[in-house]
């Protein structure tokens, strides 16, 4: 998509929805493209992924009131393991 300076003042907050969208937005003055609206990618790092799916199991989990166990039966349980 190209448009010129005054539409892109214009509409600025309506063609970054279109970038974030996926599509490139050409900016032009008198018909000449100087510029070029590209969505930026977003930084990669440790945990993004699992942050991402925060919640996404929400209301498929239950934890029994039992579930707690004390500090000796973990380190029992521990000690049993192959």
């Amino acid at each position: 998509m190209r448009v010129n300076v005054g539409q892109a003042k214009t509409d600025l907050s309506k063609l970054l929805a279109r970038v974030e969208a996926g599509e490139e937005v050409e900016i032009a003055r008198d018909g000449v493209p100087v510029a070029r609206l590209v969505a930026i990618e977003p930084a990669r790092g440790p945990g993004l992924r699992f942050l991402a799916t925060r919640g996404s199991l929400a209301g498929q989990i239950a934890i029994g009131e039992d579930f707690e166990l004390t500090d000796a039966e973990i380190d029992e349980m521990l000690d049993d393991s192959p």
